[in-house]
């Protein structure tokens, strides 16, 4: 049995100090030896002990569970995951069935449709689902995480909104709003930390957005008397990312085993939460580029040099212009997007290797996100429109080049058969290629 660190430790002190170490000590002489200085001699096994103390200490201190590591002397970046390297391939999860909207509680679905999504998930090599904020019952919430976790080994990213829909507008410079929200945070983390599943947190989403005024703009007094506008965006970006920064060192005090990551739209503002958010983790980004992320990966390494999780990315695939679904359109876009994140993991010489990997955007469609205001909808998978992004370019001459179809990201489309009690799942092409690409990545970017 091998002896204990202390026990080792306590060995060597003892046998320390049983040594005579004074100048009457005798170093016997034989052939090919010199007399050792007495001192000399004691100090030589003092510092050897110490140093291994220092290792014998170092080596009892346990490893998160989880953490980021970075390797020198390139700087790369990997997840660890019980000792042991993690990509994240994964898929944004939120199963709304047709006919409800976004305040469905899912959690507590009696015909579990995790259970048979995960199924599929594990076939598919998803490893990971993203959930944007946990349920309001702790013990339904756990269950999900359980079920995914034991049943198929899917990991959990948990997320918290940080008060983003409130209504109306998020006061990250109230300190009242501030307290609600670490509260809910803080409370969120003391219930699923203990959980196996569980791999690491999110805070926000797109929130930076709302320091520019863009999306859920919001101010206080003291931005209120700043006349500049570029100056309030830079006072409006210290307060929220000061924010998420104190919420990152409290959920570290309470829980060891999980890296903190930050939901950011884009790279915006991360030149502010370089100087404001130090000991956040990961930046969670959130992007739609189309083929590829374009310089993304180098432009984060220098802007705030932290490992890069893809939190949200994806492709629809409705053809806006032609008026049809296309497989192959988002196909093409994700194997492409898949083709960047493996390029850009650690130790690749070709990338900038921050990528800890990524979630796709998203698992299943959601037939209500077209029109939320209007229940009839909800069970008809819209074909229309919202936005443009033109980084799509297969259909941006669709109709006043909106070309991004929300209710249909999913890499899993919705039947209105049912199958046990849910709506049958049925995978798009996407599903197979990308699993193809994960058991056998091919770095050659196809054209198109």
């Amino acid at each position: 049995m091998l002896m204990s660190t202390r026990m080792v430790s306590r060995s060597i002190l003892m046998k320390l100090s049983t040594n005579k170490c004074n100048k009457s000590h005798k170093v016997a002489n034989s052939p090919g030896h010199r007399p050792v200085k007495p001192v000399a001699w004691c100090l030589g096994i003092l510092a050897a002990s110490f140093f291994l103390f220092l290792f014998l200490g170092f080596a009892s201190v346990p490893r998160p569970k989880v953490y980021v590591k970075k390797l020198l002397p390139n700087g790369h970046y990997q997840l660890i995951v019980d000792n042991r390297l993690f990509i994240i391939k994964g898929v944004c999860y939120n199963p709304i069935p047709i006919g409800q909207t976004h305040d469905y509680d899912w959690w507590s679905d009696p015909n579990k449709p995790w259970l048979v999504d995960g199924k599929l998930m594990q076939k598919m090599g998803i490893n990971t689902v993203r959930l944007y904020a946990a349920g309001e019952d702790p013990v339904k919430v756990r269950a999900v995480i359980r079920d995914l976790y034991n049943n198929f080994g899917i990991r959990t990213v948990m997320g918290n909104w940080l008060g983003y829909w409130q209504y109306p507008c998020p006061l990250y410079g109230n300190m009242a709003f501030q307290d609600k929200v670490k509260q809910d945070v803080l409370g969120m983390v003391e219930l699923y930390k203990d959980e196996p599943g569980i791999l690491f947190w999110v805070l926000g989403n797109e929130n930076n957005y709302s320091c520019l005024g863009q999306i859920r703009p919001w101010t206080s007094e003291e931005v209120l008397k700043e006349p500049d506008p570029l100056k309030k965006n830079q006072m409006r970006a210290q307060i929220y990312y000061s924010f998420v920064n104190d919420l990152a060192k409290e959920i570290h005090k309470i829980d060891f085993n999980h890296p903190v990551a930050m939901g950011n739209g884009e790279l915006v503002g991360l030149e502010y939460a370089q100087k404001h958010s130090p000991d956040i983790d990961i930046i969670a980004c959130v992007i739609y580029r189309g083929k590829t992320f374009g310089n993304l990966f180098n432009s984060l390494k220098m802007t705030f040099d932290r490992p890069v999780f893809l939190a949200e990315f994806g492709a629809d695939a409705y053809d806006a212009f032609e008026g049809r679904e296309d497989q192959n359109m988002q196909a093409f876009f994700l194997e492409s997007q898949w083709q960047q994140i493996y390029k850009n993991l650690a130790n690749n010489k070709d990338g900038a290797g921050n990528c800890l990997g990524g979630t796709i955007f998203e698992w299943s469609d959601e037939w209500w996100k077209h029109n939320d205001a209007s229940p009839e909808t909800w069970v008809i998978q819209d074909t229309e429109s919202n936005w443009s992004n033109p980084a799509y370019y297969f259909d941006i001459k669709a109709k006043e080049n909106k070309n991004m179809n929300e209710e249909w990201f999913g890499i899993v489309t919705l039947s209105q058969e049912t199958q046990d009690g849910i709506s049958k799942r049925v995978p798009r092409k996407a599903y197979y290629v990308i699993r193809e690409f994960w058991k056998h990545p091919n770095l050659n970017t196809k054209k198109r």
